[in-house]
């Protein structure tokens, strides 16, 4: 009879154990992404049409005017979040991630869907804008869900070491959306004359979501539960959950957390979601251009995320995080100052500034989620973090637009500067949080 301790049966056996529970992990961390590329897509797909959904779900006879309900619409969507992050986190942290990342899917799939479907101003009217408004609602609710579901699972079936890297798989996908939208966008702009895109071709994109998002969600029923979170539900279960948690400690993070990812959210939409519709409406750039422009910009810093993440596990969050704010204040105004009716100008502006945003958009979900208990993570970023997204970074097109219209576009970057001096003194006051276990958070 072999000895279990010399047997290399034994130990292939042992080892045979333990790959599937790592093979089991990214394919989690994969499902989880793809769903997360799409939902992103879906929700960018609004900003990259934002010109042509202004022109047919709005009064057209005022060309400004429509262009900055279009915006508002955005920018509600966005107040919803919060509202989904609360609601959404705390089913996560009750019932679990899996439920929720499936539950939201539907749901921005659901929107794409009556977007890409309904009817136009020119046909019912402002009942037009309305059904507009409700579905971006719908989506914004179901977007605060997932992005805090998203940051806290993939943290927290990420191996401690490595918590950086596996992190920065959540911005690889929120650019990999906005890509694929961006992209979408180029492929119709180039195909369809300006009257086809105008008249039916702004749809293609929210109908190819919404049936995208079947095979997301196939993926996603077969993802594992978070241990982390398993573990910690049992551990209350055992103690009676009884013992509360230190509310001024919960708050802080809270606060902390809301003031360092003011500037990021602010900068990252500003140079995502407007940035073309300015190259477009206000430097006459070609609205294909400006597209695929945007596309390569996204793509050159979704290439450097897995390097910030994987850097971060090595020198910490909070010097990276402080890196982000400087070279942001320093590099706002004359990045924005270069964009002009040639392709190229927007390409090396987005290039830059994206590739520094991706610095803590890289490392967000990690921090996020060393700086809360497990008991209520979900909860915790889905409020700090969509009550930020929602104040400072879904207004922020609909704020540049307005600096632009009155004369004034130089507030949107003096707004942007003074957010990121927020953001690199939250992350000052913030402890290093870099390789620790997320039980000890």
């Amino acid at each position: 009879m072999s000895n279990s301790k010399t047997d290399p049966g034994a130990a292939t056996g042992k080892r045979d154990h333990l790959a599937p529970t790592l093979r089991s992990r990214r394919k989690s961390l994969f499902a989880s992404t793809v769903g997360n590329v799409l939902e992103w897509y879906e929700w960018s797909a609004y900003a990259v049409f934002a010109p042509f959904i202004a022109t047919v779900m709005f009064n057209p006879s005022d060309r400004v005017s429509a262009l900055l309900s279009t915006l508002a619409v955005f920018a509600v969507g966005f107040l919803m979040r919060p509202l989904g992050g609360i609601v959404f986190g705390r089913i996560a942290d009750r019932r679990g991630r899996k439920f929720v990342l499936v539950t939201t899917m539907l749901m921005m799939a659901g929107g794409s869907l009556v977007i890409g479907l309904m009817p136009t101003y020119a046909s019912i009217g402002a009942w037009a804008s309305l059904v507009l408004l409700l579905a971006r609602m719908a989506q914004g609710f179901a977007h605060g869900g997932e992005s805090a579901t998203a940051n806290t699972y993939v943290a927290e079936i990420a191996p401690s070491e490595s918590r950086g890297l596996w992190g920065s798989i959540v911005f690889v996908a929120i650019f990999g959306g906005s890509a694929l939208a961006y992209s979408v966008g180029g492929a119709v702009t180039s195909v369809l004359s300006d009257g086809a895109v105008a008249e039916w071709g702004w749809r293609v994109p929210f109908l190819l979501g919404a049936l995208l998002a079947l095979a997301a969600l196939w993926l996603r029923r077969s993802m594992d539960e978070s241990e982390v979170f398993a573990e910690g539900r049992a551990e209350d279960g055992a103690d009676d959950g009884g013992r509360p948690l230190p509310r001024r400690q919960v708050v802080r993070a809270v606060l902390l957390v809301i003031t360092m990812t003011s500037g990021i959210t602010a900068a990252h939409y500003t140079w995502t979601s407007y940035v073309s519709t300015y190259a477009i409406t206000r430097m006459g750039m070609d609205a294909g251009v400006a597209y695929w422009c945007s596309v390569a910009a996204q793509c050159v810093a979704l290439t450097t995320l897995p390097l910030w993440g994987r850097l971060s596990d090595k020198v910490g969050r909070r010097p990276m995080m402080i890196t982000f704010a400087v070279l942001m204040i320093v590099l706002q105004i004359p990045l924005t100052g270069l964009i002009g009716p040639e392709g190229w100008t927007l390409l090396v502006a987005s290039s830059v500034a994206l590739a520094v945003v991706a610095i803590p958009g890289a490392l967000l979900s990690a921090t996020m989620a060393e700086n809360f208990p497990t008991r209520v993570r979900t909860q915790g970023i889905g409020f700090a973090y969509s009550v930020s997204v929602a104040v400072f970074g879904g207004t922020a097109p609909y704020l540049n637009q307005l600096f632009v219209e009155w004369g004034a576009a130089r507030l949107s970057s003096l707004y942007i500067m003074l957010l990121c001096s927020f953001t690199g003194l939250a992350c000052y006051l913030m402890r290093e949080t870099r390789g620790i276990h997320l039980k000890d958070a």
